[in-house]
């Protein structure tokens, strides 16, 4: 009380108008008279949202604070109850994956413009600290290909500009910048912000980046040299045909892998169909196919090059050496000239970062029936990538092809990604000098291979065309953007595109005018009645009404209704009007000039002496020609309007000082009457707050001395109890249950023993079971007559004008349009406050 009177006095001195859209300080709970007696339901006023409950809403209190520091860690909500059963399935799966990610991330490495080792340490730390932040049984985070390769750009940039920074170092501060932007928005519960990208752009990113990988690994594949792979895809092609004859035994070793990789791929899936039973068999054959191959031309190039070590005498490009252990652990280098190198490339990392991880975890949270974390996804990416480069390890995300291996190997927990490290790590200290031997040209092979199910096959196209062909056209932009530019520019490209699109149908969100149509419910040739009971009645019965509703379609069927169904209007005077896609401060002034003009074409204005003299109308309603005289047609005064909210979640000042202005409008054209506005299906208690601010809600006084209109509100109300309550369904259960243990008392009670009198037990039966039947036919449950069930208003009485939907809300505008019209005739018009 002691901050209400501070607050008022505070006002006072402020000039600050408390009640300026309720001079008078009315009691809107008394302004007319209801049809539903207030004695009859139980009352209920709403109470306006406080800035306090929305501080308190924002601000986390302590409770709040000890879940997000819980939800941090989701291991320890299930790693207690893990078992035997859970560790083979993660066993196997992580085994799998392993086998995959060695050669995978190898190739990868290469990509970046860093020695291969690289791509191992990348791996290792992904697989072994992501388990711990994981909300999400599948993702496998490592090196991938898109984001490799934009590693690569940024390393041959740095090298270029900077030749005194190895490429490493680079690599390893961008992954500690973008780990830490990525693990900040995590922290704060940012996740929400990858929703702005499509999935339109999320394809069209992903299509073009494998295009461009898969095109710039081709000279690699053949031989070819003497040209950068690193500029436009195009360039890179047309370089390609130029250099074509120029290809070297490298081509041998890169095409035969490729199309091993893809015969033994065709070979399983076609067993597996062929062989259903044996389709686990298939699919880890078919898994397994990257090691198999990295293994058998390891050993074909052992075999030819065993005496020829030295880079000249080779037959074909080897990898190398490959140093044994974490040779590059250290803490990363990180400086502001460090920085500068790569800050033009940073949103375009942390971009890819996100939404190839996000996107793949959704995708298969979907598929296996859980629900991933967005924003506790993003600390597992920051922290992966933070610590990563402690041991040598470059920006690492989740990788789609791992991923969908990892989840059909049958993994249980995120806990395969220890396996996995395992694995890894045994390849880093027990492989090395295996790795030697391995061609160059095989790698690019494993590349082209993973990176080509990227590609956006055109069934999938076709869909996007069918659902929404605007998406195409970015679909296609993004592609086209990449292949002839960038990865980083065709990223750019969908995104603004995209956002462009949202803004585009937000701002020119078009309104629509609502008729009314009376439909029936029927299945084959029964009508279903209010109740949901079937019944043998055709539309023709003589009570058509007892199984029909309305329901509100667009006078201008632009939603695809029948258009030989024509919506009744309304009533003369009355306009149902829908927002489509919210309503707020861009689309506000579209919105509502297509209904005021709208109303404007057909309605008049009530008072056709407003004018009397040709020089006080108005410019732009300069009124018929000279010599003629204004023709009224029979079209109808404005009386009331509906608004449609359904589609509204919030509002703005601009969007209500819009509707407030032409509150003021109608009122001017409708005048000496004033405008009725009801407002349905109103879904947050902050835009009722904003609209009661600026008087709606509530008939508006009219006139200098705020005389209130006698007005007739029609509430909603809803039973508190009842045969359809949830408590009615619960003592029916029950009555039930007493009904039957009651007929085996009476069935046993009638069975003749001991030389008991028949008649007489029959009696006191008879008597016992109707008296219960009395009681269940007096209860709720069974829907008894004579009990009046007690209900209550749906919404605040304060608040009369607000409805619960648009049905309520036309019985409200036209029971006051008539209450209207016989006031005005018997001489009745308004009433003092």
């Amino acid at each position: 009380m002691a901050a209400t009177k501070i607050g008022h006095t505070l006002a006072k001195v402020l000039g600050i108008k408390l009640n300026y859209r309720n001079p008078q300080g009315i009691d809107d709970t008394t302004r007319g008279e209801s049809v539903y007696s207030v004695s009859s339901a139980d009352s209920f006023v709403e109470q306006e949202p406080t800035s306090w409950e929305w501080i308190q809403s924002i601000v986390p209190n302590g409770r709040r604070i000890a879940h997000w520091a819980y939800s941090l860690f989701p291991f320890i909500h299930w790693i207690g109850r893990y078992n035997a059963q859970w560790l083979y399935g993660d066993l196997v799966a992580g085994i799998t994956v392993g086998a995959v990610v060695v050669p995978q991330s190898m190739a990868y490495a290469r990509l970046a413009e860093l020695p291969v080792q690289f791509g191992l340490y990348s791996s290792f730390m992904g697989v072994l600290i992501y388990w711990f932040f994981a909300t999400s049984k599948d993702i496998t985070i490592g090196p991938v290909a898109v984001m490799s390769t934009i590693t690569g750009n940024v390393v041959e940039k740095v090298n270029a500009e900077h030749p005194e920074l190895e490429g490493h170092v680079v690599a390893s501060a961008l992954a500690v910048i973008a780990g830490a932007i990525i693990c900040f928005i995590g922290l704060v519960r940012g996740g929400r912000i990858v929703d702005f990208i499509s999935l339109a752009a999320i394809s069209a990113f992903m299509t073009g980046s494998a295009i461009n990988i898969c095109v710039a690994q081709v000279p690699s594949l053949m031989g070819i040299g003497g040209f950068s792979n690193r500029e436009a895809t195009y360039k890179v092609f047309i370089n390609i045909l130029k250099h074509l004859g120029r290809s070297k035994r490298d081509a041998a070793m890169g095409l035969t892998a490729l199309f091993f990789l893809y015969f033994v791929r065709y070979l399983c899936n076609f067993g597996a169909r062929r062989m259903p039973h044996r389709a686990k068999m298939f699919f880890f054959l078919s898994t397994l196919r990257t090691a198999f191959v990295i293994l058998l031309y390891t050993m074909i190039s052992w075999l030819v090059n065993r005496h020829h070590r030295k880079p000249k005498q080779r037959l074909f490009k080897l990898l190398g050496a490959v140093p044994r252990g974490f040779k590059n652990a250290a803490a990363p280098t990180i400086n502001r000239s460090i920085i500068q190198t790569f800050a033009s490339e940073l949103p375009a990392s942390v971009i890819v970062l996100l939404i190839e991880h996000i996107a793949i975890a959704k995708s298969f949270g979907r598929v296996n029936n859980y629900t991933i974390d967005p924003s506790q996804e993003m600390v597992a990416i920051g922290v992966t990538n933070l610590l990563g480069p402690f041991l040598g390890a470059y920006p690492a995300t989740g990788s789609f092809s791992r991923t969908a291996i990892k989840s059909k190997a049958g993994v249980r927990t995120p806990f395969a990604g220890v396996i996995t490290a395992l694995v890894v790590l045994l390849a880093i200290y027990a492989l090395p000098a295996v790795f030697f031997y391995i061609p160059n040209a095989t790698l690019s092979a494993v590349i082209i291979h993973a990176v080509g199910d990227l590609i956006t096959p055109p069934n999938t196209v076709y869909q996007f065309w069918r659902i929404s062909p605007l998406e195409v056209i970015i679909f296609f932009a993004g592609v086209i953007v990449t292949v002839f530019s960038s990865i980083e520019n065709g990223i750019y490209t969908t995104i603004c595109v995209s956002v462009a699109v949202l803004l585009f149908r937000v701002l020119f969100a078009k309104g629509r005018f609502m008729g009314r149509v009376k439909v029936h419910s029927v299945v084959g040739d029964h009508v279903i009645n209010e109740e949901g009971k079937f019944h043998d009645q055709t539309l023709d019965s003589r009570d058509p009404d007892k199984s029909a509703r309305n329901i509100f379609l667009p006078l201008e069927h632009d939603d695809g209704s029948n258009p030989q169904i024509q919506p009744e209007s309304p009533y003369p005077g009355i306009f149902i009007y829908r927002f489509s896609e919210g309503y707020n401060y861009p689309n506000a002034n579209h919105y509502l000039d297509y209904m005021v003009t709208t109303i404007f074409k057909q309605t008049r204005r009530t008072n056709p002496n407003s004018y009397p003299r040709l020089g006080d109308r108005p410019w732009n309603d300069p009124g018929p020609r000279r010599g003629r005289v204004e023709e009224y047609s029979d079209k109808p005064t404005l009386k009331a309007i509906i608004l449609d909210f359904s589609s509204v979640n919030n509002v703005d000042i601009t969007s209500v000082q819009h509707l407030i202005d032409v509150r003021n409008q109608l009122d001017r054209y409708a005048a000496p009457d004033k405008v009725d506005w009801h407002l349905a299906c109103i879904n947050n208690r902050w835009t009722k707050r904003a609209l009661v601010s600026a008087g709606f809600g509530f008939p508006t006084p009219v006139g200098e001395g705020n005389m209130i209109e006698r007005w007739k509100p029609i509430f909603s109300v809803a039973e508190l109890g009842g045969k359809d309550s949830a408590a009615a369904a619960a003592e029916y259960r029950q009555n039930e249950r007493e009904l039957k243990r009651q007929r085996t008392r009476d069935a046993e009670s009638r069975s003749p023993s001991k030389g008991e009198d028949m008649v007489t037990k029959d009696e006191s039966v008879s008597s016992d079971t109707s008296d219960y039947a009395q009681k269940i036919a007096e209860s709720k449950a069974y829907g008894s007559g004579g009990v009046t069930n007690r209900v209550a208003v749906v919404y605040g009485l304060n608040r009369p004008l607000f409805h619960v939907d648009l049905t309520i809300a036309l019985q409200s505008a036209i029971a006051n349009v008539e209450r209207r019209a016989e006031s005005e005739a018997k001489g009745v018009g308004t009433m003092a406050v």
